[in-house]
């Protein structure tokens, strides 16, 4: 029997390295971050390391995670 799909989403961050790279990471799912040199193969890396990420919980029997709200903000330190 076929396993039904469903769709998931989840936030990710973006980071542009010092030497134009980009790092990706979804905090929803513990340890899946990834990088590129692209922004677009980034993004193409991280959604790959989701798909694996919950392929990999599923056939272990796990739940995969919901979807964590993320929030940014600044804070200005003088030094």
């Amino acid at each position: 029997m076929k396993r039904r799909m469903k769709i998931y989403e989840f936030p990710v961050v973006i980071e542009k390295e010092q030497k134009g790279a980009y790092f990706v990471y979804a905090p929803s799912l513990q340890g899946c971050y990834t990088q590129g040199k692209t922004l677009a193969e980034a993004l193409s890396n991280i959604k790959e390391a989701i798909e694996l990420h919950i392929e990999d919980r599923l056939a272990e029997g796990e739940r995969v995670p919901n979807r964590r709200p993320v929030s940014f903000s600044s804070i200005e330190v003088v030094a």
